[in-house]
């Protein structure tokens, strides 16, 4: 039955993160500590204008953007993503996540599944990702956010190109571990989105300090 079709379809799809729900997390954030947008964008160096589209769910923050206002409001990512951040009283517990089970943030050049989403206060922020960008001229600028970066290739074909003129081509099991802060780009070279295996950490003078 059609329905049923439909039903099962929806069900197999990975859970999406509202862009509406983390702008307004973004935007209690902000209030709670008394800035203006004004004052947001002065103290994270992003614009006015994005933080306000941001704030509405207008349009989807790259992880660049998440992580400079992050660091701005003395959030972990983890908060901002919906999970506030807990006290731990005991060690780590693993955190299992299916294929194709991964949160999804979509933006218009990469797709973010993000993993282990359910455990707070973690020092690395870990990705399944997809490119859709094709060209530098997909982005309005160079990706730029405080720490170190690791890329594994699953599958397709994947640029990296850098603000400094290199370019790192990858096939899959390729690998590339870089400095975050060095403007860069992913780009799918082949005939189908790449997809990518991302690890983000802060470098630990630019975590947040009594993170929420």
């Amino acid at each position: 039955m059609p329905k049923t079709v439909a039903a099962d379809s929806l069900a197999a799809m990975p859970p999406q993160i509202d862009h509406r729900v983390v702008g307004a997390r973004l935007r209690s954030a902000r209030k709670a500590r008394g800035l203006t947008l004004a004052q947001l964008s002065e103290q994270s160096g992003i614009a006015v204008s994005t933080i306000s589209k941001g704030e509405r769910g207008d349009i989807a923050l790259t992880y660049d953007k998440f992580a400079a206002l992050a660091h701005t409001l003395k959030l972990d990512l983890d908060a901002v993503f919906g999970r506030p951040k807990r006290a731990s009283v005991s060690p780590m517990k693993p955190s299992f996540t299916a294929s194709g089970k991964q949160m999804i943030y979509d933006t218009p050049n990469y797709e973010y599944g993000m993993l282990a989403n359910d455990l707070t206060g973690k020092r690395m922020v870990p990705m399944r990702a997809h490119v859709r960008a094709r060209a530098l001229a997909d982005f309005p600028d160079y990706i730029r956010h405080a720490g170190e970066e690791f890329v594994f290739l699953l599958a397709g074909v994947l640029e990296l190109r850098f603000e400094n003129g290199k370019v790192f081509k990858l096939s899959p099991g390729d690998s590339l571990y870089f400095d975050s802060s060095v403007g860069h780009v992913y780009i799918s070279v082949g005939d189908a989105d790449a997809e990518v295996l991302v690890c983000c950490v802060d470098t630990d003078n630019e975590r947040p300090n009594g993170a929420i």
